[in-house]
């Protein structure tokens, strides 16, 4: 090889041996250092859970999409077990440890998430609220803001409850209903409207710290409840054992929309499920780590609804379980 214009050959300074080993080290150098680079970008993940079963559901999203903890992706996992004074301070927890995405659990978590950070996307799982009514969404189809996710909004479902309920309980009058106050209240109404139309009186009694819970309970035996509907909230649910302990002791049969609450010693349950929403979750947060823009994500609502029904728990409480409801079981637990 000549120099075009004169007749010298072309030298490198360094010589051609250690300059053909330089180049092939530059070339070299730049994938691993790009590979480094690529590497060292870890998505980070917040979520507010404290349910194991669901907490693994949604890792196991993240698997499928591609998203493996530890190598590409760190998940913060919070709980404030479904006491309300602690949520701000669990945001604010996520928010300070720099996550790309929050997923966050029941209306009040997903608020204090929306008006802690209009940056960082918050995907909700939501049994109690309408997003559109609660200021979440503009659409459904377009939320155009910081939040979308899994919303139930079906607060009919309570109406299937009482159904059941009395097809167990032919004589049923008096029915009483757990709740937590500003956090189900269209469920409340709802529950109220059905109760009313199949002829039934019906007493609410509102918790809001899990110690409130006993003291609930025992005021509704007092008022000689014949059973006990337990509508969504993370409270009730994190408090869910405490529950059926009770319900157990006073002889009082029960449901919930939470499927799990038969699991936990409830005689019934229908609803959504939970793991299912979970995993859903997963995709929402694969699809914003990718370079979707939340408010372009249309809000989903939950498709898969079970009745879980604990003959155990029945047979404990001296109900016969009618064959009609049985055959219509997703789940009978014994």
């Amino acid at each position: 090889m000549t120099d075009p214009i004169g007749s010298e050959p072309l030298r490198h300074p360094l010589g051609r041996r250690r300059f053909m080993a330089a180049l092939a080290g530059g070339l070299v150098a730049v994938p691993r250092a790009a590979e480094a680079q690529q590497q060292s970008k870890i998505a980070r993940v917040g979520i507010t859970v404290s349910t194991d079963v669901y907490y693994n559901a949604f890792l196991q999203g993240l698997r499928e999409a591609g998203w493996v903890p530890g190598q590409n992706v760190v998940v913060e996992r919070r709980s404030a077990r479904g006491e309300r004074n602690k949520y701000v301070a669990m945001v604010a927890d996520l928010i300070a440890a720099k996550v790309d995405v929050i997923v966050a659990s029941g209306p009040l978590v997903i608020e204090i998430a929306r008006k802690a950070t209009s940056g960082v996307p918050v995907v909700g799982l939501d049994l109690e609220s309408d997003p559109v009514a609660s200021g979440f969404a503009a659409s459904l189809a377009r939320p155009g803001g910081n939040v979308t996710g899994i919303f139930l909004d079906l607060p009919e479902l309570s109406g299937k409850q009482l159904q059941f309920l009395k097809e167990t309980l032919p004589r049923l009058t008096r029915v009483a209903v757990l709740w937590e106050p500003e956090n189900a209240e269209a469920q409340l109404r709802a529950t109220e409207e059905a109760a009313r139309a199949a002829g039934l009186t019906l007493s609410a009694f509102g918790v809001r710290h899990g110690e409130e819970v006993r003291p609930a309970v025992e005021r509704l035996v007092r008022e000689r409840a014949q059973a006990l509907v337990v509508l969504t909230s993370p409270l009730l649910f994190n408090n869910r054992e405490q529950i059926v302990e009770l319900a157990r002791k006073y002889r009082l049969p029960n449901i919930s929309p939470f499927i799990r609450f038969p699991n936990a010693g409830g005689l019934m349950a229908y609803g959504p499920d939970m793991i299912e929403m979970y995993r859903r979750a997963a995709t929402y947060v694969d699809r914003i780590l990718r370079g979707a823009t939340v408010g372009d994500l249309p809000v989903e609502r939950p498709t898969k609804f079970e009745l879980v029904i604990n003959l155990k728990t029945a047979k404990a409480l001296e109900l016969t379980i009618p064959p009609s409801l049985l055959a219509r079981a997703d789940q009978i637990l014994e």
